[in-house]
């Protein structure tokens, strides 16, 4: 049976997730990316975590609709607190803020001590989460770009592991990839960053001088690596 049609960010977050293992999916709304995923053979069963029952609900509705009952087990809880270590191999996080996902993480220490790969799709705080992620032990094997309609989205395939710094641009915008999409991405975060920097020039707050400088450091990061994927694609 064909699966359910998968967004671009759900298409996205299930190309990093790793063949064969038995996934974890927080935040699961309608259990579309474990569906399609099994449907699809590349992983042979998950569990479909909610915080809320409504979502869980829906997720149902779409097992029973594909025929997979027996392959998709189903929790109520926050985060993975309902899910115990050996249950899953890998986890997905996906359509929630960066602090959300860092909170869920900090909650379930066994994905650290076992290793577990982590696909992660953040909406928010990606300087936030980049930074917690180095801090606490993981690292970032990848990042992927999607678009879906006008918006652009990331996500990170992330494991245990030593990560060096990222400099302040790389924790706005990620690592440079010669993606065709990175254009696009880092033109949004240079956007961004100078909007901020020209509210900053209206306020007289005394925090506001080292605040802009690091700003000014993000904003000549990203230019710098916007030239080099322009090289790139050449």
């Amino acid at each position: 049976m064909r699966g359910p049609e998968l967004s671009p960010r759900l298409r996205m977050v299930g190309e990093l997730v790793p063949e064969g293992a038995r996934l974890a999916d927080v935040g699961t709304d309608h259990a579309y990316l474990p569906a399609a995923l099994i449907l699809e053979g590349k992983i042979p069963w998950a569990i479909a975590a909610d915080l809320r029952q409504g979502p869980l609900n829906r997720a149902r509705a779409t097992v029973r609709e594909y025929g997979l009952t027996g392959k998709v087990a189903f929790r109520l809880c926050d985060g993975l607190s309902g899910i115990r270590p050996g249950e899953v191999d890998a986890v997905a996080a996906a359509g929630m803020g960066g602090e959300t996902i860092a909170a869920i993480l900090t909650a379930a220490p066994w994905t650290l001590e076992r290793d577990i790969p982590l696909i992660l799709q953040p909406m928010s705080s990606f300087p936030d989460l980049r930074k917690w992620l180095g801090e606490n032990g993981f690292a970032i094997e990848k990042e992927q770009l999607a678009r879906e309609g006008e918006t652009l989205y990331t996500a990170l395939l992330v494991r245990t592991g030593e990560m060096a710094p990222l400099s302040p641009a790389e924790l706005w915008a990620g690592k440079n990839t010669a993606d065709p999409l990175r254009g696009d991405w880092l033109d949004r975060w240079l956007a961004r960053v100078r909007r901020a920097l020209e509210g900053m020039s209206r306020a007289r707050r005394e925090e506001v001088p080292a605040r802009k400088r690091e700003l000014e450091e993000v904003a000549a990061g990203l230019i710098d690596m916007k030239k080099e994927w322009e090289q790139w694609q050449t």
